[in-house]
């Protein structure tokens, strides 16, 4: 149990997030600490293992060092054990040319490494999960990129309610009530555009000298963006046709003000505005 300098409590037993959590002083810590964030970080696991292991390797130093031997002849010790080590791992690994094909053993893989961290029960239900998850996402011939994945915390739930969506999910809905709220056979066309009024980059003014000046120069800005939006409409007019009855959804990374979207939503189109750079990327998976 971690209590904050704010009084908040955090319970884990994860050595990762102890690790983070903690405000070490002393630098032989801090240094055995980063070492076993950066286990973590490479494989997942073996934080708290990287910890104890550690430490009882200095443990044993310090009572050579009280016997007077010198600080470099444990120094040739420990690097003499390290290629020891690795020349008894290699000896005794299995090779997996394509280990993504070999559910079962990313399966056992998955559930020992959750076990160290979560109840038993908790541990096994979501060990199908992240299996699932990963093979997922995964591309033969490409490393795996674990950031196609997110994490959603959903408001009262629990964790024994996680469950995996393959496919996109984004945390923002269509922000015009008659925009369909259901989609099937859709193109989806992915843009960074603004749809919207925007403040120019450089400080600019405009001096009018009378309401109808004022007029065009409004109506000027609402045709720049109206274009934009039209031309959009003739996009989909012409993908969607009556023979492959097929709808069309926008994601904007950009804004788009309520008349474009009104304009939108006439011609039967899906707009969600303000999606992240990393759902752009993971929709291409989607």
């Amino acid at each position: 149990m971690l209590v904050g300098g704010a009084g908040q409590i955090k319970l884990t037993k994860d050595g990762n997030v102890l690790l983070h959590e903690m405000q070490i002083q002393h630098p032989t810590a801090a240094v055995i600490a980063r070492a076993a964030t950066a286990q973590d970080d490479i494989t997942g696991d073996g934080t708290t293992s990287s910890v104890l292991f550690t430490g009882e390797l200095l443990k044993q130093a310090e009572r050579f060092l009280s016997d007077g031997l010198h600080p470099r002849i444990l120094a040739e010790g420990f690097e003499l054990a390290r290629e020891e080590a690795l020349r008894v791992l290699d000896n005794i690994k299995v090779d997996k040319p394509d280990v993504l094909q070999d559910r079962e053993l990313l399966t056992s893989v998955a559930r020992t490494s959750l076990r160290t961290k979560l109840d038993q029960q908790l541990a096994d239900q979501l060990t199908e999960i992240v299996t699932d998850a990963v093979l997922t996402i995964a591309t033969p011939g490409r490393p795996v990129d674990l950031h196609m994945i997110e994490i959603m915390h959903m408001v009262h739930q629990s964790a024994a309610d996680t469950r995996l969506i393959k496919g996109l999910v984004l945390d923002h809905g269509s922000r015009h009530p008659d925009m369909p709220s259901e989609l099937e056979n859709c193109f989806i066309m992915t843009c960074n555009v603004s749809l919207e009024y925007e403040k120019s980059e450089v400080n600019s003014g405009f001096f009018y000298n009378s309401a109808d000046q004022r007029e065009k120069m409004v109506e000027a800005e609402r045709k720049f963006t109206d274009d934009k939006v039209k031309q959009i409409i003739e996009l989909k007019r012409h993908v969607c046709t009556d023979e492959n009855k097929a709808s069309f959804v926008i994601i904007n990374q950009k804004g788009i003000d309520p008349l474009s979207l009104d304009m939108l939503a006439k011609e039967g189109i899906l707009a969600l505005r303000r999606a992240k750079r990393r759902n752009m990327e993971r929709l291409t998976l989607a």
